[in-house]
């Protein structure tokens, strides 16, 4: 067996000890796109036969009537648990040199990723090596989406020249407390919201009710 370690960050473990579905299969990743790859299924027989013993023990003395047979299903558990240790290593390494066909290992960072996130002409992975066409074409449209906000901003800062910014604006229905946006009436309960007249003239705030401002006299 090989002294070193593949995949030792990027792989889970999905192996069953006991139980009628007792065996050894592992799920690798790639470390860019995090799709995976799952080793065939390998049977732990063993541990099957563990549980059948087990069963087998305790459904016989359920029909005499008799309560024991617990140390005949400790003994079979413990020589199925013995050889768990071995096999499943060597299933791991199974795993491990199947995998390998999968994934590529890159030359600068280390990671193994799978054959879409590969960069074969360089030999690394596309996060070291991006694909040229791909980061021209993801460039030129950050620059058309950069270009349009530029002018839609410029845009709105020609509507913004008709925005009156000393003009009171409740976002909130004091009576009832549904948000207006800004509007003069309330949407919900057509309560009248707290937007002040200012004279046309000198800019004064004019009264609820008033025909001419109170400061110079011109009529509303």
């Amino acid at each position: 067996m090989s002294s070193e370690i593949y995949f030792s960050n990027n792989y889970r473990d999905l192996c069953e000890q006991h139980g009628t579905g007792a065996g050894f299969q592992f799920e690798f990743h790639c470390s860019r796109c995090f799709d995976t790859w799952r080793s065939p299924f390998e049977n732990f027989t063993a541990g099957r036969m563990a549980s059948w013993l087990s069963r087998g023990v305790t459904a016989a003395w359920s029909v005499i009537g008799g309560r024991a047979g617990g140390g005949v299903s400790s003994a079979a558990d413990g020589l199925a648990g013995a050889s768990w240790g071995g096999a499943r290593d060597a299933a791991f390494q199974r795993a491990v040199d199947t995998a390998r066909g999968h994934f590529n290992r890159c030359g600068r960072c280390s990671s193994y990723v799978c054959g879409r996130c590969w960069n074969p002409e360089h030999g690394l992975c596309l996060h070291c090596a991006p694909d040229t066409a791909a980061e021209a074409e993801a460039a030129r449209r950050r620059g058309v989406n950069d270009m349009a906000s530029q002018q839609a901003y410029a845009q709105g800062q020609v509507q913004g020249e008709d925005y009156d910014p000393k003009a009171a604006r409740q976002l909130v229905c004091p009576q009832c407390q549904a948000e207006t946006r800004g509007a003069p009436f309330c949407g919900a309960c057509g309560h009248r919201l707290a937007q002040q007249t200012h004279c046309t003239s000198c800019q004064t705030v004019v009264p609820d009710g008033s025909v001419f401002c109170p400061t110079c006299g011109t009529r509303r």
